[in-house]
């Protein structure tokens, strides 16, 4: 039989706990001064777990949690309130999230912009510190900056300008000026960006894709949505709604499902990367390898001391990479396991089968770029299955 050790078994429960709790939305508005731009005045809408739903209520009582921070950034001449489904999904789970409303203008300031962001996260750490703010001692020095459109490629800009932040996450994020694509071959943080395959309006292969390529991040992914357009990303808006009629193509899936996909990733990744779970981790690895729903580039997995934690679903834990690969996929399982491995083309016929102990490097060298689909049974017969990308 296999065991945790006992710092395993109570880092599992503190984290199972911790993620059990469902939070009611609390509300406030903050106006931040920054006294290094001219007393420069950032309205700032935060919202944060509470016990009672409201504005300016307590943050909640029902634990002494420190709840990490989001730094999100609007779109071009979008409002902070076209983003409440963000707020919706990410507060009950146990994150404060801010919202600076600055530079909503028709021409607006992307750098100015990209330092309102840092600014802001750096002033909620301060807000955990004052005895009179109601966020006294409840947030984490864990954060992230997020953005959306401008705001997305605003995140790029504000990772350059504080490097206290800690993760950078964005969707449909667009070209700035400064170049966000410039700025991301800067950033070495945890990153995580959406795209949108029918996005017509900042288009992946001159935005995102260029943004991925570009960061230096040991750890970064790239989530294209099939059938998902740059405005459902975030609630409707007249004016995003409005420039998307004008071009082509058009959305595919529901703005109903186009959230739902990104929440069934964003959450388990900022669980991961922002509250240590590595259970979350595995869940967003395991899932972005059989999702069909979707097409990615990834070179890390979540948790890398998963394969050193015995636990009874060891089928589940086993991974592989690089996703997609180049010349190599390397599998990793489990010290001294036996493992079954065989490799699917497109068409279902078997191209390798091979068995190995603990881990495997498979030549794909020769492989025809595509998709190709794996399959590996362990010695209880457990079987495990996924897909992996030959570039």
């Amino acid at each position: 039989m296999k065991h945790y050790t006992f710092s395993i078994i109570v880092c599992l429960f503190l984290c199972s706990v911790a993620n059990s709790q469902t939070y009611q939305i609390g509300h406030t508005t903050v106006n931040f001064i920054d006294t290094s731009r001219s007393n420069r005045s950032i309205a700032t809408e935060i919202y944060y777990p509470a016990d009672v739903a409201g504005d300016n209520v307590a943050i909640t009582s029902q634990n002494t949690i420190q709840f990490p921070s989001l730094v999100f950034g609007h779109g071009f001449v979008m409002t902070w309130d076209a983003y409440q489904n963000f707020w919706n999904a990410l507060v009950p789970n146990g994150y404060i999230i801010a919202f600076p409303k600055t530079e909503g203008s028709f021409s607006p300031s992307h750098l100015e912009y990209g330092k309102d962001l840092a600014f802001v996260i750096n002033q909620m750490n301060f807000l955990g510190t004052q005895l009179t703010s109601i966020f006294y001692n409840r947030v984490s020095s864990m954060n992230s900056v997020m953005g959306h459109s401008m705001g997305g490629g605003s995140s790029f800009l504000s990772v350059q300008l504080n490097s206290n932040i800690k993760t950078i996450v964005n969707f449909a994020s667009a070209e700035t000026n400064p170049s966000a694509i410039a700025a991301a071959g800067t950033v070495n943080i945890p990153s995580l960006i959406f795209a949108g395959a029918n996005d017509c309006v900042s288009p992946p292969s001159a935005n995102q894709l260029s943004m991925y390529n570009s960061l230096v991040s040991s750890c970064k992914t790239y989530v294209s949505i099939i059938g998902a357009s740059h405005c459902q990303m975030a609630n409707s808006n007249a004016l995003c709604s409005f420039g998307e009629s004008t071009c082509s193509p058009t959305p595919t899936i529901t703005r109903t499902a186009q959230h739902a996909k990104i929440f069934s990733y964003l959450i388990p990744w900022l669980d991961y990367q922002l509250k240590a779970n590595c259970s979350q981790g595995n869940v967003f690895d395991n899932q972005i390898t059989t999702d069909s729903s979707i097409t990615f580039l990834k070179n890390c997995i979540q948790c890398n001391n998963l394969n050193s934690v015995e636990l009874n679903n060891d089928i589940d834990l086993i991974v592989l990479f690089p996703n997609p690969s180049r010349d190599f996929i390397t599998i990793k399982g489990f010290s001294e396991k036996e493992y079954l491995l065989k490799i699917f083309d497109i068409n279902s016929k078997v191209i390798l089968e091979q068995s190995f102990t603990e881990v495997i490097n498979i030549d794909t060298s020769k492989y025809s770029s595509g998709v190709y689909f794996y399959e590996i049974i362990d010695t209880n017969n457990s079987i495990k299955k996924g897909k992996f990308i030959k570039q």
